[in-house]
């Protein structure tokens, strides 16, 4: 369960630089989500989600992180990937941003959480 954690620690790291910078590429080019990038930034989602999924059933099974912090940076990145649903404005360009940017923060944290495990 463990190396399952791991291997989706990279694969959360990952999809969200790649969600990020094509995401932040498009934007910059005045241009929209289409239908790869949507299903790239739902992968990010997912992934988090089921890092998240990992995390829970590890520490059921009485495996600690060494740092509690471990657990706050990875329940924050999946709420900065989530957040977007609830605050993201309906316009499509504005609303690729949010969800751009959030793929970045979410990997930005993912990362600390990485350096803290």
């Amino acid at each position: 369960m463990l190396a399952a954690h791991r291997i989706a620690a990279f694969c959360v790291l990952g999809s969200t630089a790649l969600a990020a910078i094509w995401g932040g590429f498009t934007y910059l080019r005045h241009g929209t989500a289409g239908g790869v990038l949507a299903h790239v930034l739902v992968l990010v989602q997912t992934v988090l989600i089921a890092q998240v999924g990992l995390g829970l059933l590890l520490l059921s099974d009485d495996r600690r992180a060494p740092d509690d912090l471990h657990y706050v940076y990875g329940s924050l990145a999946l709420g900065s990937v989530l957040a977007p649903w609830l605050y993201a404005p309906s316009e499509p360009r504005r609303r690729l941003a949010w969800f751009a940017g959030s793929s970045l923060l979410a990997g930005a944290l993912a990362v600390r959480a990485y350096t803290t495990s």
